[in-house]
């Protein structure tokens, strides 16, 4: 088998790594980095598969293994990063445990993501990418705006966060993707406000802008499909 054929699946190995280190450094109590190995991770997934069609070689083992590492950067590390902070909020022994609905309904989302061949221009679903980002960037946010703060580390709305956006997981809810068949301003004019929204969100917020796009991600993607 030629070198080349190794070259993404090393790659996607890399993002299982970034994964498995943020899952140690969130258990160890540094729950902020989590965040960051997300993203190093969804940079990484982006060049996996970027390498296998440059190089010919795309295959099942890549799929198969691109959804394993998938699990833990996307679904396991946020599952422990809900779970940390709804421990260090809560009083209650057995409450944090329902926060590790994340990397259940993560795999689920993953495995039917395999074996769906209807997600080619949009998403079924809430992208394990979008719902990792999203709460990896909750402390970010609560640090931002600290009256929002006061509720959103409250160790019930945690568990409520887990559990609603595990549902959007699975739902049958189409949301954009963004694949430009075209750069025509009609045809992608939710693509565009997507970007710029998040574009706006980074620069203006960093990390703490994040999960104002994932819900606006969400809220324009009901929106397109309510006018089409």
């Amino acid at each position: 088998m030629k070198i080349k054929s190794h070259i993404p699946n090393a790659i996607t190995l890399l993002n299982l790594l970034s994964g498995v280190i943020g899952v140690i450094w969130v258990i160890n109590g540094n729950i902020l980095s989590g965040a960051y190995f997300i993203i190093l991770s969804a940079f990484i997934d982006f060049f996996d598969g970027f390498a296998a069609r440059l190089l010919h070689v795309q295959g099942e083992l890549g799929k198969q293994l691109d959804s394993l590492a998938d699990l833990v950067s996307f679904g396991v590390l946020p599952g422990m990063i809900l779970f940390q902070m709804t421990k260090i909020n809560s009083s209650v022994e057995w409450l944090p445990y329902l926060t590790l609905i994340i990397p259940l309904f993560s795999a689920l989302r993953l495995a039917k993501f395999n074996l769906d061949t209807r997600q080619s221009d949009k998403f079924i679903g809430l992208p394990t990418p979008a719902n990792a980002l999203f709460i990896s960037t909750l402390p970010y946010f609560a640090i931002q705006w600290p009256w929002v703060g006061t509720w959103l580390t409250s160790p019930f709305f945690l568990v409520g966060i887990a559990w609603v956006f595990s549902i959007l997981l699975l739902a049958e809810l189409h949301l954009i993707a963004l694949k430009f068949k075209s750069f025509s301003l009609a045809e992608n004019k939710f693509r565009y406000a997507l970007v710029a929204i998040g574009l706006c969100m980074i620069i203006f917020f960093g990390l703490a802008g994040i999960p104002i796009l994932i819900l606006a991600y969400i809220g324009l993607s009901v929106l397109e499909n309510s006018l089409t």
